[in-house]
């Protein structure tokens, strides 16, 4: 999916690195021309989603606190999220992780470190690849 297609979409991003978050702010943001909202943790990226209505998580692995798998479950307790599509960004891609992750309901999984410029069309490739078995647009 080219990214003018994407422009606008609403990404929340959660992520407790401040230096990744602002990588992700920048390559989502003024690179991808999404939406952002980025959050800290699973626990303000609940408390944000009502009012945001994202179209699209990113969410780190591993957090204190509510991991990445535990923030998944919580979101799609709200019916609102429950097939809204969820990437997780992790640097642990061994592939018994990667399978335990997509068995959470994750469409996809990218690698950490990611490459700014690149994001938004990976995000784009990924939404293609997936769009007829989720919520997306």
């Amino acid at each position: 999916m080219s990214i003018d297609k994407l422009s606008g979409l609403r990404v929340l991003c959660v992520e407790d690195d401040p230096d990744i978050r602002a990588i992700a702010e920048l390559a989502l943001g003024d690179v991808g021309g999404f939406d952002v909202k980025l959050c800290a943790s699973g626990a303000e990226a609940l408390s944000v989603v009502d009012d945001f209505q994202p179209e699209l998580v990113l969410l780190d692995v591993m957090m204190p606190g509510m991991d990445g798998p535990e923030t998944l479950r919580a979101l799609r307790a709200y019916e609102s999220l429950q097939s809204t599509p969820v990437i997780f960004m992790t640097a642990r891609l061994q592939p018994d992780e990667i399978k335990e992750y997509l068995a959470l309901g994750a469409i996809d999984v990218i690698p950490k470190p990611f490459d700014p410029m690149t994001l938004g069309e990976q995000i784009g490739g990924i939404l293609d690849r997936h769009s007829g078995t989720t919520g997306y647009r």
